[in-house]
């Protein structure tokens, strides 16, 4: 057995032992309406129920508006490094029992043991 290969494999299993999220993930896809015979795009679940981890960065405030500091949060996917998320996906994250939506909001960070993908609330990005 191939050494690396093996340190590899242990450190993907500790990895993945710290997924204790799910994600279903969404991507635009055109589908025609046979009735109409209209093509648009939908929003459709290509991955469901994949396991992943969610971390989250708080950075101070960079400035002042008139009523209040601002706070910016950066949120990180890591999942498994197998799965393919479409560019502009929509990604719905189950942790702890609550659903948020966010979108994906660059390319991932592919490594043998997982990937890393930063995300940005859907609810501010519509």
């Amino acid at each position: 057995m191939d050494r690396a290969g093996s340190a590899l494999r242990r450190a993907r299993a500790l990895q993945e032992r710290l997924y204790a999220d799910t994600c279903t993930v969404h991507a635009a896809q055109k589908l025609t309406d046979p009735q109409t015979h209209v093509t648009g795009s939908q929003w459709v679940a290509v991955i469901e129920n994949q396991p992943c981890r969610v971390s989250f960065s708080q950075f101070p405030a960079t400035g002042q508006n008139a009523t209040a500091d601002t706070v910016s949060q950066s949120v990180k996917l890591f999942i498994s490094p197998e799965v393919a998320i479409p560019a502009g996906s929509r990604i719905e994250i189950t942790r702890q029992g609550i659903t948020t939506a966010y979108r994906q909001s660059g390319q991932p960070a592919i490594y043998p043991t997982h990937q890393e993908l930063m995300l940005e609330l859907e609810k501010e990005h519509p």
